[in-house]
């Protein structure tokens, strides 16, 4: 799974380090050591994953996720699939060791962190898990000699595993890697109610390092994409005290009785 790393640390002995740690696992890296110099690398040949310190000069690591999960065009990585600047998958590493100043970085669109400091098998671990997850490698299929992947749908909403891909209304909304997961993790079993733990589970597996309050800020951060009213959504919803669920078809406006489910097919 060789991919093309962009780097933005400012600490020239912490980039090279992180540099041999991945070209030894066969990634091609690249290594800036700026904030501004991220932009325009990624402007200039868009990476598979990007590993972005928070604490750099002229533009830090969250103007940086700013700036380009505001970015809808774009190029593709070398083989992600990303699409467009603002699906590249953000790992970010920070010193900052607050929950409020790690969840800060998540809530502007960043799929993941590590707080310095760090070990570099923890580093290589958490690279792999973004890169699968933004390669879809994981993705429902209907079994059999002919199996084809699923589209999970609920009326104008699709979810594609494999093209990596949501829908509403034929509106192509982008997802940070993290939300996309939360959300095909929820459209593969509708009107499932998930506690935080579980999701959690499903985004970053089993590590201890993050805390469940992740879950919350992908959770408002799609409302604000596919609902009418982030405010009050009526498709993602909170079952208070439990967790989370998406609800049936038919709040989507599909036909009374449709349901949501899996659907076979690559098209969205």
């Amino acid at each position: 799974m060789c991919a093309f790393v962009l780097v933005a640390e400012d600490d020239e002995k912490q980039a090279e380090l992180i540099r041999r740690y991945l070209e030894h696992e066969g990634h091609t890296v690249a290594v800036v050591h700026d904030g501004r110099a991220a932009l325009d690398e990624v402007r200039r040949r868009p990476p598979d994953l990007l590993v972005l310190d928070v604490m750099m000069p002229r533009v830090d690591g969250l103007g940086v996720t700013r700036v380009l999960r505001g970015e809808g065009g774009g190029g593709s990585g070398s083989g992600s699939g990303v699409s467009s600047s603002a699906g590249i998958p953000i790992l970010m590493l920070t010193a900052r060791t607050t929950e409020d100043d790690l969840l800060l970085g998540l809530d502007l669109g960043a799929d993941d962190y590590l707080t310095k400091p760090y070990s570099p098998r923890e580093l290589m671990a958490r690279v792999r898990t973004l890169l699968r997850r933004a390669r879809g490698t994981h993705h429902p299929v209907v079994e059999g000699a002919d199996a084809v992947p699923l589209v999970l749908r609920a009326g104008g909403l699709a979810v594609d595993p494999v093209r990596h891909e949501v829908t509403v209304d034929g509106r192509l909304v982008e997802c940070t890697p993290g939300e996309f997961e939360l959300l095909a993790a929820l459209a593969a079993e509708p009107e499932r109610v998930f506690t935080r733990p579980q999701l959690l589970d499903r985004i970053h597996g089993s590590s201890g390092y993050i805390s469940v309050r992740t879950v919350d800020v992908h959770v408002l951060n799609l409302r604000k994409k596919i609902e009418e009213d982030p405010r009050r959504p009526r498709h993602l919803v909170t079952v208070f005290g439990v967790g989370y669920k998406l609800t049936s078809a038919a709040a989507f406006g599909a036909a009374p009785g449709a349901g949501l489910g899996a659907v076979a097919g690559r098209g969205a």
